[in-house]
């Protein structure tokens, strides 16, 4: 790809429509990520979540547009290195399965510590080391950037127009984290329930490292139609207590 055609081309309608298509993609695409960096982060001191998405995502935008910049590798990791019987194991599958295998093993841990009701305060945040969340968030992000990018060489051709779709995406990413990691790390239900799907999408990762291939579309799906029932619930509770506090209000209050 020649940078200056591509520059060229870059402010033309279609372009700029493919531009707003694949950073919509790009954003839908990095849902999980979201989901599992507002966790990771959430093991921080409150004062430093921030700091940890920020420079996490920032790293993790750099090794995207190298990535990006090595298209013919990251399209040849898809040719067999070597073969198990007549399976043809591809650099794109040892990724896949490593990474699915490490969410496996991180949304575990998770899970079983909420499950065993322990605190945030309890899970020895010490051990966790600022650099150690950074790092964590890079690696996995790098994981789910080879989907999002075959996704972006399937749908154009203009290197700039990927390099800006990936930009526009790590931007809002950056933006909503916080509010996304406050609202997950506010509601212990919601909390299990991004967990769960963080459990699915590491299962997704191996089962597409056998080359079995899963229609993304229903996990999106599934996991809108989670939320929505499970954001009525939480809205339900509320107002129960609500009523719970105004029915046990002292009447001389309201004097």
């Amino acid at each position: 790809m020649h940078l200056a055609q591509d520059f060229n081309e870059l402010f033309s309608v279609a372009s700029l429509i493919s531009l707003l298509t694949l950073s919509i993609l790009e954003i839908v695409l990095g849902i999980d990520n979201i989901i599992f960096i507002s966790i990771i982060a959430g093991k921080l001191p409150k004062a430093k979540q921030g700091r940890a998405r920020a420079i996490g995502l920032m790293l993790a935008l750099i090794m995207r547009v190298a990535l990006l910049f090595s298209i013919s590798w990251i399209v040849g990791l898809k040719e067999p290195l070597f073969n198990i019987l007549s399976f043809g194991v591809t650099g794109r599958d040892m990724i896949l399965f490593a990474g699915g295998v490490f969410l496996l093993y991180k949304t575990t841990t998770e899970l079983h510590n909420k499950v065993q009701g322990y605190d945030e305060d309890e899970m020895s945040v010490k051990r966790t080391s600022f650099k150690a969340i950074v790092l964590q968030i890079v690696l996995i992000d790098i994981v789910f950037s080879f989907d999002s990018i075959l996704t972006a060489v399937g749908l154009v051709t203009n290197l700039l127009i990927m390099i800006f779709a990936v930009i526009i995406a790590m931007i809002i990413m950056i933006l909503f984290s916080g509010k996304v990691s406050n609202f997950i790390n506010d509601n212990p239900t919601i909390k299990v329930l991004a967990l769960s799907f963080l459990l699915m999408i590491g299962t997704v990762l191996i089962i597409e490292s056998f080359h079995e291939h899963v229609d993304k579309k229903f996990i999106y799906i599934s996991i809108a139609f989670s939320l929505f029932v499970e954001s009525m619930n939480i809205r339900m509770r509320r107002k129960a207590e609500k009523k719970r506090e105004d029915r046990n209000q002292d009447p001389r209050d309201l004097l």
